[in-house]
C-alpha cells in the first residue's frame, strides 16, 4: 500500500474514523486497485467487480470504527470485500450451482502446479467458473477459509464445499491443459 510521506496508515485510519472525506479518498486512492482485484476474482466480468468494490468501501467506511487494530489493516479491508463479495451474491438471488458429491470426485485434481500460469489468464479462468465453483474456490485457496467456514457462510454442507473445490479444480486443470495446448487425454497428473 503506497502512502505518501505526509499520510501515514495510522493518519488515514483516524481520519476516516473521524468521517474525514479527504482521507476517505486518499485510502480509497490508496488501495483501490488491490481490492480491485480481490472483488474480481469473486465476480464474473469487471463491472461487476466495480460495484462489489463500491459497495465494499461503504461498508468499510461505515465500520471503520470497529477496527481494532488486530492484525493488519489491508488483510481486515480484504475481509470485509469478500464478505461484500458473498452478500452480493445472495442479494442478488444467485444460486450457487452445487453438483452431487460424487460427480465433484470424479475427475481428480490433486497434484496440478496452478502457479506455472500468469495471474491475469489465471483470473480470466477463475471469472468463467460457475458462481458455486467460483466462490469455494476463492475462499478455501486463495482467502484460506476452512471448508467448515464456507460451509457455513454460504449455507451449504462441507461435503459440497469439498465437492465445489475439487470440481473446481479440475476445470481449472482442464482448461489450462487446453491453454498449454496439450492433448488432455494423453497428459497425466
Amino acid at each position: 500500500m503506497k502512502l505518501t510521506p505526509s499520510n501515514t496508515i495510522n493518519d488515514l485510519l483516524e481520519g476516516c474514523k473521524a468521517g474525514d472525506r479527504k482521507m476517505q479518498e486518499l485510502l480509497y486512492r490508496q488501495t483501490a486497485s488491490k481490492l480491485l482485484a480481490v472483488c474480481m476474482r469473486y465476480a464474473r466480468d469487471r463491472m461487476e467487480a466495480e460495484d462489489v468494490l463500491q459497495l465494499g468501501y461503504i461498508r468499510i467506511f461505515q465500520k471503520i470504527k470497529e477496527y481494532r487494530g488486530d492484525g493488519s489493516f489491508e488483510g481486515w479491508m480484504r475481509k470485509v470485500m469478500v464478505n461484500c463479495a458473498i452478500e452480493s451474491y445472495r442479494r442478488n438471488l444467485r444460486t450457487l450451482n452445487i453438483v452431487p458429491i460424487e460427480e465433484g470426485y470424479e475427475q481428480p485434481s490433486e497434484g496440478f502446479d496452478f502457479s506455472r500460469l500468469g495471474m491475469q489468464d489465471l483470473l480470466a479462468l477463475i471469472q468463467k467458473l460457475a458462481d458455486g465453483y467460483r466462490i469455494v474456490f476463492n475462499m478455501y485457496i486463495i482467502e484460506g477459509y476452512s471448508h467448515k467456514e464456507i460451509a457455513a457462510t454460504l449455507g451449504i454442507s462441507e461435503g459440497a464445499s469439498k465437492s465445489q473445490l475439487s470440481r473446481a479444480r479440475a476445470i481449472l486443470k482442464e482448461e489450462i491443459i487446453k491453454m498449454e495446448g496439450i492433448n488432455y487425454a494423453t497428459h497425466t497428473g
